[in-house]
């Protein structure tokens, strides 16, 4: 997806820039490559700077409720310093780090409805302005996958996956929002949980998994929420037999009450350890309290969404298209929103 803007604050007859990335999804921590394409206008101007901004759509709690916002959460500086003929067509290739973090946005090829785009910005002659805006398509590494895949064999099916601005509390993060993909329960642990929130945290040496379930209450207690993290290695995933792991996470999260620990530093290298506790995500941008976040108004699709469990695991099924055209305009939005 290419969009091309004649760059404002220049004034008519100034260059274009268009931002192609290379095809297909990316792994977070790979490179992202592509290149900047930039036509001169109708007077020289002395290119400063190309800058390529990441930028992600949250959900933000606040005191009014919850609303949706813009956030950048990488930014890279990919050229600059060179003078741009009138008329001249120039091309600025570029590679840069996706951020281990970053949010994954399809599973098996299907979109989750999570909105992360590249923009494009100029430093010339001393102004600055936005150019391109085009959409970032994520793919889960092999761990993510795996833990996926696990849960879908578990009979656990795809309800919905969305941003949170905030930080939770205890674990390595350092974006400042997370993904959470919310999954209906297999038939086996329905009885123990309304719901079960993923949330994946990656870095170079391997990945806290933090898992919340949304528990019922009983006669005599109210319903609660359990959380427990596990950190995995990104060695040795092929070899590991993720539905017996998975289900005693699982299984965890169901025996525990209210015993609360706070979850050890990540070691790396580490098969896998895991922590479990009772606690809530911290929201905010400090994390300056806690609580459940039930009753999200939900970025991403849920009616028309159905998962595929079994051999193919966690696979997303599309039913008349609905997913697709609700992604295609949460990105329009989401462009368009940026531009204004």
């Amino acid at each position: 997806m290419v969009f091309k803007r004649l760059l404002g604050s220049l004034g008519v007859g100034g260059p274009k820039v268009d931002t192609v990335l290379h095809p297909g999804a990316v792994l977070p921590g790979a490179i992202l490559t592509g290149q900047v394409e930039l036509k001169g206008g109708e007077a020289d101007f002395d290119i400063d700077q190309v800058s390529l901004e990441l930028l992600a759509r949250v959900e933000v709690e606040h005191d009014g409720g919850e609303s949706e916002g813009t956030v950048a959460f990488d930014r890279f500086t990919v050229g600059g310093g060179f003078r741009l003929a009138a008329g001249e067509q120039r091309s600025v290739p570029f590679g840069l780090t996706v951020p281990w973090e970053t949010p994954i946005t399809e599973l098996y090829g299907q979109p989750l409805g999570i909105v992360l785009g590249v923009r494009t910005e100029l430093a010339v002659s001393g102004a600055k302005d936005k150019g391109d805006l085009d959409q970032l398509m994520v793919r889960p590494l092999p761990a993510q996958e795996a833990v996926l895949e696990a849960l879908g064999q578990l009979g656990f099916g795809f309800r919905s996956a969305d941003l949170e601005y905030g930080r939770i509390g205890g674990t390595g993060q350092r974006l400042p929002f997370y993904q959470e993909i919310e999954l209906t329960p297999g038939p086996q642990y329905a009885h123990a949980m309304r719901e079960l929130e993923v949330t994946f945290l990656a870095n170079p040496g391997g990945m806290e998994v933090v898992l919340e379930a949304d528990k019922p209450g009983g006669f005599f207690s109210a319903g609660h929420d359990a959380i427990n993290r596990h950190v995995v290695s990104h060695d040795g995933v092929p070899h590991r037999d993720w539905k017996e792991v998975v289900d005693a996470w699982l299984r965890q999260l169901i025996a525990t009450h209210g015993h609360h620990t706070v979850p050890a530093p990540y070691e790396h290298g580490a098969p896998y350890a895991s922590h479990g506790h009772d606690g809530h995500h911290s929201h905010g941008s400090h994390g300056a309290h806690d609580g459940h976040h039930g009753g999200h108004q939900r970025s991403g699709p849920s009616t028309g969404t159905v998962v595929a469990a079994g051999a193919a695991g966690l696979a997303v099924g599309v039913a008349g298209g609905l997913v697709a055209a609700e992604v295609v305009d949460e990105v329009g939005d989401f462009m368009e929103g940026d531009e204004e």
